[in-house]
């Protein structure tokens, strides 16, 4: 049976990690760097970070690969080098994840290609589907228990994604999208939408995940569970609101504040909680805490 089922059995709360990028630059990226590449250039800072997680206590660790499309991949003149970045960030997560006792699933972070799909924009629905497929099979062939499509405001690309994975792997996926203070996504879908399209996929779990603040992610999870409450919904909110200090992004959700967050969201339907943007292991440490006290 696959790792992340044996989890969902327990009934349990099941702890994410949190923030991957806050971490990378904590540890030295640059901004304009690809963080995929770190995957070959710092496997062993990408493995710390992983390590940090599951010390935390996250049961389920997302591979650093969300920006890991061919197409992303692009950007930084790194497109021929898909299968071997994505397969190289799988295998990073994947070491951790074996190297202690307890079930550690490895999710494959599948990212949104930052291009509007056509007629929108000019990427084609083909072309993506491309680029996540081949995105998928390194992440396949580096060991990934299940995918994670993550961080989408189009529906049509989630489709893309899930098409694209379907014709490399039949491993489980998870699909979440991030809305902002009205409810609705960049591209305005509603997480109502959202729960009665992607139920028709090939989709085992859905939630919501980054956007504006854990008020606005708590009000998303609640409609997707009241509209197919037979979905385990995920629940990834940014530690707090982002603010610009100097030169730096910083946000200003504490451990406390996100450990709050953890057991509101379980209330309100949440099954798999973890943390996004700006969030630490220090913040997952505060939530596995809060979420082991719950009855």
């Amino acid at each position: 049976m696959n790792k992340l089922f044996t989890l969902l059995q327990s009934g349990k709360p099941i702890l994410l990690d949190g923030a991957m990028g806050t971490m990378l630059f904590a540890a030295g990226l640059e901004s304009g760097e690809s963080p995929e590449e770190w995957n070959v250039l710092h496997p062993e800072k990408v493995r710390e970070i992983h390590r940090a997680y599951i010390e935390a206590g996250s049961q389920v660790i997302l591979t650093n690969t969300f920006g890991g499309s061919s197409v992303r991949l692009k950007n930084h003149g790194l497109a021929e080098r898909v299968h071997e970045l994505n397969e190289a960030g799988a295998k990073n997560a994947r070491a951790e994840a074996d190297s202690v006792e307890q079930n550690v699933v490895v999710a494959g972070s599948i990212g949104p290609t930052g291009q509007l799909l056509k007629p929108l924009g000019t990427l084609t629905k083909e072309a993506a589907r491309q680029s996540f497929a081949a995105q998928a099979a390194g992440l396949a062939a580096g060991g990934v228990d299940m995918f994670w499509i993550e961080t989408m405001s189009d529906l049509e690309e989630v489709k893309a994604a899930v098409i694209g994975i379907r014709s490399v792997s039949d491993l489980p996926i998870a699909a979440t999208m991030s809305f902002d203070s009205h409810g609705r996504t960049m591209m305005g879908v509603s997480p109502e939408q959202a729960a009665k399209v992607l139920h028709l996929e090939e989709i085992q779990l859905m939630g919501a995940n980054c956007g504006t603040g854990s008020d606005e992610l708590i009000e998303a999870i609640q409609a997707i569970q009241s509209t197919k409450p037979e979905l385990p919904v995920i629940a990834k909110a940014n530690a707090g609101i982002p603010e610009i200090v100097g030169t730096e992004v910083v946000y200003n959700g504490s451990p406390e504040v996100m450990a709050a967050y953890a057991v509101t969201v379980w209330n309100a339907g949440a099954r798999l909680i973890g943390g996004c943007c700006g969030s630490t292991p220090e913040h997952i440490k505060a939530m596995a805490k809060a979420l082991s006290e719950i009855e």
